[in-house]
This record gives structure tokens, sequence and C-alpha cells, in this order.
């Protein structure tokens, strides 16, 4: 049997939008023929995630600061909701700094919000669940979230990610502009997003290079995304990836280990 594994973005409406910033399905069927790659990501999701078994899980997944290969044989299908930075605490009733490699049970999570979304997402379609969420969300984390404290953190990320025509200041030149201390960067940082912002750059930087590999050379990449050189690059991607570049887009992977049936916590 070949394995078949479908993707697809839903549409995040526009009530959801300070709290979610993207929705994705995924759907496996049959054995996996390669390594299923989770990528090191700096954002704090919700997964619903449905077993080959029929068992169904709500889980809140922490950021992760490296790749992982996995031989997925469980899943049978998942929604995943990535949160905005700063949602961490209002929805799950704890910083992101404390769900950073974790996979924790939603409904273990000390937030009453949390709590109630483990009960009522468990058994939802994913159309149901974004319908839901656009229902209940708002309200629920408005009247728990520190606005100015969110506001603040969602300004260190977007000047401390990378994108066409932007590279990331230092850390001061940003606490400078947001009109905070390096240290109550770090703070709003750990609290809204789990990393440093230079440990959340670096990330940005990694996922840059992953997405605009087939665009240009890797020298050329490696200014665009702004590190020193190409030997810089190279370094810092076989770091969190776990393999140099040309290995990794030429299928030359770690070895794959068995996905967890459950949680690690």
């Amino acid at each position: 049997m070949t394995n078949a594994r479908a993707e697809q973005a839903l549409p995040v409406p526009e009530a959801l939008g300070p709290w979610i910033t993207g929705i994705r399905t995924v759907s496996v069927a049959g054995p996996p023929e390669e390594a299923f790659v989770h990528l090191p990501d700096a954002v704090t999701k919700v997964v619903v995630r449905v077993a080959v078994t029929g068992h169904r899980d709500v889980l809140a997944v922490g950021p992760r600061v490296r790749a992982s290969y996995h031989d997925s044989k469980i899943l049978a299908s998942c929604v995943e909701l990535r949160l905005a930075p700063g949602t961490a605490r209002p929805l799950l009733g704890i910083p992101a700094a404390e769900l950073v490699g974790r996979v924790v049970p939603l409904g273990e999570l000390p937030g009453g919000t949390a709590r109630q979304l483990d009960h009522e997402l468990r058994w939802l379609t994913p159309e149901e669940t974004v319908s839901h969420l656009t229902d209940a969300l708002p309200e629920r984390l408005t009247a728990t979230a520190d606005r100015t404290r969110t506001e603040l953190v969602r300004a260190g990320v977007d000047a401390m990610s990378v994108r066409i025509g932007h590279v990331p200041g230092q850390v001061r030149e940003v606490a400078r502009e947001l009109a905070v201390s390096e240290r109550q960067l770090r703070n709003l940082f750990a609290e809204g997003v789990g990393l440093s912002p230079k440990h959340y750059a670096r990330i940005n930087r990694v996922r840059a290079v992953l997405t605009h590999a087939t665009t240009a050379p890797w020298a050329e990449l490696a200014a665009a995304t702004g590190y020193y050189d190409q030997s810089h690059m190279t370094s810092d991607f076989r770091a969190l990836m776990g393999v140099p570049p040309r290995s990794y887009f030429t299928g030359r992977l770690p070895a794959a280990t068995p996905c967890q049936a459950g949680p690690r916590t």
C-alpha cells in the first residue's frame, strides 16, 4: 500500500485572526514510504489528533527547537491550530515557555478555556472545529488577555522575523524601537512565544531557508536571510535540522524514529 499524506490549509475567519494564525488539516492513508519531518517551529499549537485506532486527543504542542524525523504509523488525521504570539497564557493558562519541546493533553492544562475546548473540540470535524472556535474563542480570550503585552510581543515577533526585504535587527535595536528594555523584551518573548528573541529569529531564519531554497543559490540565500555567509547558514541549518542543507534537500535524512502513540510531557 502506498502512503498518501494530504495537507490542506483552511481559511482563518477574521474573528479568529487575533488568536490563530493558521489552520491546517493532515490526513494519512497507508504505511509511510518516507520519514515524516517535524520542522523546528517557534509556534505553540493546539492539535486535534485522530489515531488509526480511532482514539482522539486534543493536545497543546509547544515550540520545537530542532527537527525530528518519524516513521508515523499511528496517525490517521489531525487538525492543527497555530496560535498567535501572546495567545498561550490566556488560552492555556501558562506561558509559552513552559511548553517548549512538550506535547500536553489540553485538559491537563490550568486554563479554564483549555479544559472547555478539550471537551468541545474532541469529536468535531475540521469545519465544525473552525465554526465552533469562531463563535466561542474571541469572547473567552478577550476577557483574559493583556492587550498591551500582546501587542508588544507581536510587534517584537514581527521585528525578529525573516521575510523578503527584511532581516531581523539586533535585540537591543528592537527593544529600543518598542520602548522597552532588552530584559523586558526577553520576558515578553518567553511568555508569549516561549523562546528568546535570538532563538526565535534563529528558527525563523532556518525556516526561511527551507521555504526559499529552490529560488536562489546558497550564497545568495544566506545573504538574503541574514547569515554572515554560506558557511554560517550551513552550520545553523545542520544544528537545527540534523543534516546540512544539501543532504536535506537530496533526501539524505537522519534515521526515523517511531511516532509516539500518546503525548510526552
